[in-house]
This record gives structure tokens, sequence and C-alpha cells, in this order.
């Protein structure tokens, strides 16, 4: 498996972690019945559910263009150090700015993303 999959793999199981926490966190705070009905008003989280429901969030806007870069990338044949260094990048700034924002440190969260966001760049630039 290529370097390039290998990390967005990870990628893929980091998203599901914070879906499982994001929902979880968010079941302690207005229980299961709220999240299981139909929710024609979804529940305003606060806290740590609220930044942890953010966190995922900001992840699913930015998952698509990781995996298109990537995909992009491994097929194209154009894969190389440089892409898997920025596929590195995004996992590595992603982790961060998933753990830094469910703490509540909001400009250190904004460092760790744009750190997620030089990996894309870099990957771009492979491509360009």
């Amino acid at each position: 498996m290529p370097p390039d999959y290998r990390i967005l793999l990870w990628t893929v199981a980091l998203t599901f972690i914070e879906v499982l926490v994001a929902v979880l966190v968010a079941q302690a705070q207005v229980g299961l019945g709220m999240l299981a009905g139909n929710r024609e008003e979804s529940p305003r989280l606060v806290s740590f559910a609220g930044r942890a429901q953010r966190a995922h969030w900001n992840m699913l806007e930015s998952l698509p263009l990781f995996i298109a870069l990537v995909f992009i990338a491994v097929t194209s044949g154009r894969a190389n150090a440089t892409t898997a260094f920025g596929c590195e990048l995004f996992f590595w700034g992603r982790l961060a700015h998933w753990v830094i924002y469910v703490i509540g440190i909001p400009w250190l969260r904004t460092v760790a993303w744009v750190v997620s966001i030089i990996g894309l760049i870099v990957i771009f630039g492979q491509l360009w």
C-alpha cells in the first residue's frame, strides 16, 4: 500500500474516532432519547460536547479535499516522498487540531489547522 493511502487510512480512522467521541459526549449532555429522535430542532451542545462536534464538522469540511488529492496523486503515478510528507502534515495537523479543539485552546487550534492546510498545499503542488 502506498504511504499516501496508509496515511489516508489513518485519517479515516481519526475521523471515525472523532465522530464516536462527539456522539458519546453529546449523549452524555442531552441524552440518548434526544439523539435517537427525529431532532426537528437539534439541541445546542455546549462546552466539551460542542467543541467535539465542531471539531468533527471541521474535519468533514477538509476531508474530501484530502481524499481527492491522495487519489489523484496515487492513481496518476505522481505520489512520491513529497506527497507522503504532505499527507503526514495533514494527518498530524488534523490530529493536533482535534485534540486542541476539544481541550479548548483557540489560537493554537488555528495553528494546527494551518499545518493541515499546508499539507494539502504540498500535495497539490506535486500535482500542479
